[in-house]
């Protein structure tokens, strides 16, 4: 075996000792030692061979997949990196375990250098200054060519570019620098691999074209145009079994082509393309016409094949229809009953309704000539709390039947568990009273051995466990110290209190003196009086209980029916919201 080259040695063992931010610049001198040698010589095979044999190439391959912004070089560096993997593993023949490299290693730099053009990308679409964009787009074109030159000296490799998730959703893109990069990719692969197409799955297939015509249709700018026409023209001419699928899946493909891109600059190509469509759609009329024809032989059959079946079925299918006519026309004339025997229902109830309530005036009416006009709104609050106890009286009977409606299931379960838990009782009665009852046993007893070894177990753990033993100056002294400072702590608590009812009282008086400054007139409307407020603690406090006693006297003479929602209120309780605007904040002895 031939000495490995010095300098590739060197190579490896400076990034194997280097820190992970060096390794891109350093693998960067591999393009200097790959030019050294001409292309196709053994000299050239031997250092691409020593390369690999390092983990040179699988450093580059790593080194592809991180964020290169934060790295030194910056995606410069990632884009050389790219090329450099690409040159080291075209050409390279590999003889120890050659399945590693073609199966395993060869796929994940594709995988890798397609997962740098999508970063390269997506920072290309967010750049704002043009300075950035061209740098970003010179970067994508530079690792594409690698792309293009890797699956160029291994041809396998190119179905595994067209079934790769990256690369669908670098095609799948608005912009047109990228997207006229990545449509020249898809052409170098049919120019490598004309098959290629054919090799993948239908739905990776269908992927792709649905994406190429979408550009076609959706977009006016004659570089899409012009690069999505040659491809296509490129399916056609390479893929022969793919024309069918274009004419059959777009219908509208060959209209679309001819009305909206023509005379655009790429008339030859375009020409091209529409011949190949009209030749496989002239061609596919034929057998469209003949599929047609039987499609008519095979409905006029199916036609007169139920038809005579409908005709023999024809006079049960009579009977059945006049059966159903009758009984819908008896349904209809049932429900008309019912609707006009409703409506005079309807009717009879509230003619009786006016009937009852001109009574009822008539009535009110009459006494009310008898009873004195002293005695009126007596009788009137007594037949408004009447009203209100027949009103209340119908809400509770409502409210008490819906529940004890709500609650007929669980009343049903309680009971059928009551009747299975009495049946259980009397089962398990009648076994208890079955069984015969057991002779009594006596404890067993010790011997005298497992007595003498107890004992010698409870003298062991007494020996072992002493108890500890405190003298009666001891037990005072402790309960002295014990009373001495629980003592302290309830003078202290009691200390505490004091202070926390003082600061209380302090906080009431200040918003008192508060509220009474915020109501206080100004100094132009300042009377005599108007001081003796501020000088006297019980004034404010006076006033405050007369306005809460004239707002329970103005609750207590609302309406019965503004009271009605309050009937499970107690007596003594009266809404916040009636007299919150009469109390206001009321301090008296210190509380709120």
């Amino acid at each position: 075996l031939a000495a490995a080259d010095p300098r590739v040695l060197a190579l490896a063992a400076q990034v194997t000792e280097s820190r992970e931010q060096d390794i891109p610049l350093l693998l960067l001198k591999l393009k200097g030692i790959l030019n050294s040698a001409s292309l196709g010589c053994e000299e050239s095979q031997k250092i691409k061979q020593d390369i690999y044999d390092y983990d040179l190439t699988q450093y580059c391959m790593l080194v592809l997949r991180q964020d290169h912004s934060r790295l030194r070089g910056g995606w410069a560096t990632a884009a050389q990196l790219a090329e450099i993997l690409s040159h080291c593993c075209v050409g390279l023949e590999v003889k120890e375990d050659p399945e590693e490299f073609y199966k395993k290693f060869l796929p994940s730099a594709i995988d890798n250098l397609l997962f740098l053009e999508r970063r390269l990308q997506a920072r290309f679409i967010r750049a704002i200054k043009d300075e950035e964009k061209g740098a970003f787009l010179g970067w994508l074109q530079t690792v594409a060519d690698a792309t293009c030159w890797l699956f160029g000296g291994h041809v396998q490799l190119a179905a595994c570019v067209l079934q790769n998730d990256h690369f669908l959703q670098l095609l799948i893109t608005d912009d047109v620098e990228t997207a006229v990069i990545m449509i020249s990719v898809l052409h170098n692969i049919l120019r490598v691999n004309s098959s290629a197409l054919l090799q993948v799955d239908e739905e990776t297939l269908h992927s792709v074209l649905d994406e190429l015509v979408y550009k076609l249709s959706s977009t006016t700018n004659p570089v899409i145009g012009n690069a999505a026409t040659k491809l296509l023209l490129a399916v056609a001419k390479y893929c022969k079994q793919l024309v069918k699928l274009l004419t059959t899946r777009y219908k509208g493909l060959r209209e679309l082509l001819s009305n909206q891109w023509t005379g655009k600059g790429f008339d030859k190509h375009l020409g091209q393309l529409l011949d190949l469509l009209y030749l496989e759609q002239s061609s596919g009329k034929g057998e469209v016409q003949r599929q047609h024809q039987a499609a008519c032989i095979i409905q006029a059959a199916w036609r007169g094949f139920q038809t005579r079946k409908r005709l023999k079925k024809l006079p049960q299918a009579v009977t059945t229809l006049q059966r159903s006519f009758r009984a819908k026309r008896e349904q209809e004339l049932q429900h008309l009953r019912k609707q006009k025997e409703d409506e005079t229902l309807k009717l009879q109830m509230q003619l009786q309704r006016q009937r009852a309530m001109r009574l009822f005036h008539e009535r009110q009416l009459a006494l009310l000539e008898l009873i004195h006009a002293s005695q009126v709104n007596k009788y009137m609050e007594e037949m408004e709390g009447k009203s209100a106890l027949i009103i209340q009286r119908f809400w509770r009977g409502y409210r008490a039947r819906r529940k004890f409606h709500l609650q007929k299931q669980s009343l049903k379960e309680y009971k059928a568990a009551v009747i299975i838990q009495r049946a259980a009782c009397k089962f398990l009665e009648k076994r208890r009273r079955r069984r015969p009852p057991c002779p009594w046993k006596d404890p067993k007893g010790l011997t005298d051995e497992q007595r003498l070894a107890l004992q010698q177990k409870v003298d062991d753990y007494i020996k072992l466990h002493p108890a500890s033993q405190m003298s009666e100056e001891m037990s005072k002294e402790l309960h002295m110290q014990a009373q001495e400072k629980l003592a302290q702590f309830l003078w202290r608590s009691r200390l505490d209190r004091r202070a926390a009812q003082r600061r209380e009282v302090l906080l009431a008086q200040v918003n008192t003196d508060v509220e009474l400054l915020m109501n206080a007139p100004g100094l132009a409307e300042t009377t005599e009086k108007d001081p003796d407020v501020f000088m006297s603690r019980s004034i404010p406090v006076a006033t405050k209980a007369r306005q809460s006693h004239n707002t329970m006297l103005k609750y207590m003479r609302c309406p019965w029916w503004k009271k009605l929602g309050d009937e499970f209120m107690e007596d003594d309780i009266i809404p916040d919201d009636a007299l919150s605007a009469e109390m206001g904040i009321l301090f008296i002895g210190g509380k709120k």
